[in-house]
């Protein structure tokens, strides 16, 4: 069993900044592939980033050169660094675990999930 939380959400202008941050626990951190994943009203469940046990990265095309994923084994946190926020930006975010090797873009292979945090980017 996994427990993740995120935090780092919130309201900001476009072309602005943010962290947002997941703390997993329950199990050892340095061998999961973790995901970042983002929902819109009305919208399917997408994959935003994805880094895995190696530290080997994957985005989705629309973030790339603005989204950085990263971690930190110590803390147990995986982090997502959002710069130059579009306001199609906004959704909530949720982090989640892959027991996988891969990164996985496709919502159905990650284990377990964070409960979300609001990302608003206004025009």
């Amino acid at each position: 069993q996994v427990q993740l939380a995120e935090s780092g959400g919130g309201l900001v202008q476009a072309g602005g900044s943010l962290r947002l941050s997941c703390s997993a626990s329950g199990h050892i951190f340095s061998s999961l592939t973790m995901g970042w994943f983002r929902q819109a009203p009305g919208k399917e469940r997408e994959f935003v980033a994805g880094i895995d046990w190696s530290g080997s990265k994957d985005y989705t095309d629309s973030v790339k050169g603005r989204f950085t994923i990263a971690k930190d084994n110590a803390k147990n946190t995986v982090y997502l660094q959002m710069n130059s926020l579009k306001p199609e930006d906004t959704a909530i975010y949720y982090c989640a675990v892959d027991y996988a090797m891969a990164i996985s873009k496709e919502r159905s292979e990650y284990d377990y999930w964070g409960q979300g945090t609001q990302v608003t980017v206004s025009s």
